[in-house]
């Protein structure tokens, strides 16, 4: 008979998780549904638990109750962009994602190609240079007021998730959805909590394994109504650049 914490243990991450018992036992490699290993009828085989670690990074001496770490290296979750441009002399360039593809984005994240269909710029100022930069269109209000829907982010990338600090703000690229949230991360707490400075939208939590990247939010631009061609993004693109420049320049004198 298995030990009734770790049946506790297992039954307690499917719900955390928020899988039903045939979900998870689909997500596992387990026939049909995972109510007999919870009750307790089928032992819970090395299998289940190494889908367990390699799925959700679940630390196994924690199930098995010899151990209080749920998660097994949570800061090690790669964030790093999985794809990153080059212009056609090879300089990597800034790819813009705006909100009709950001819907494809957790998608696509993997596939080459698919930036390809996506205006791109090239940033002729040295704080651009040595840090990969993607930009974002903001959706919906829940950054109001320091975001309008629309309007863009620019965003660096993050290698980390121990890099995040709770007073910025980033694009959260989750396997389902593409976010702008502030990042706090709740002593003796794995989750990952999401907060919106619109204060209508409550924060929420998630697993750090959820996010695939993170972008930290450097600037944001206001486009004018002539941007929905490329060439009046470009145009405006550089004018921001312009006023971007002078703000390094304003903050690097001080």
């Amino acid at each position: 008979m298995e030990n009734e914490l770790t049946l506790k243990r297992f039954t307690d991450i499917r719900r955390e998780l928020g899988y039903t018992q045939a979900e998870f036992a689909n997500l596992l490699g387990v026939s049909n549904t995972t109510a007999d290993i919870e009750r307790g009828r089928t032992k819970l085989s090395g299998k289940v638990v190494a889908e367990l670690l390699r799925q959700f990074k679940i630390n196994p001496l924690w199930l098995f109750g010899e151990s209080e770490q749920q998660y097994l290296e949570t800061s090690n979750t790669s964030v790093i962009p999985k794809v990153v441009t080059v212009d056609s002399s090879d300089q990597e360039n800034m790819v813009l994602v705006n909100a009709k593809a950001a819907a494809g984005y957790p998608q696509n994240i993997q596939d080459a190609s698919w930036y390809k269909q996506l205006p791109a710029f090239d940033l002729p100022i040295p704080e651009f240079r040595n840090a990969t930069y993607r930009g974002f269109q903001v959706e919906g209000d829940s950054m109001l007021p320091n975001l309008k829907p629309g309007e863009w982010v620019l965003a660096r990338a993050v290698e980390h998730i121990d890099d995040v600090s709770p007073n910025k703000m980033y694009v959260v690229v989750l396997q389902d959805a593409v976010l702008v949230k502030k990042i706090e991360k709740r002593p003796n707490s794995n989750n990952i909590t999401l907060v919106s400075l619109n204060e209508a939208y409550p924060p929420y939590e998630i697993k750090p394994f959820q996010i695939q990247e993170i972008w930290q939010v450097s600037s944001k631009i206001t486009f004018g109504e002539d941007a929905t061609t490329e060439k009046g993004l470009l145009k405006q693109l550089q004018e921001s650049m312009e006023e971007l420049k002078s703000q390094f320049n304003k903050q690097h004198a001080s």
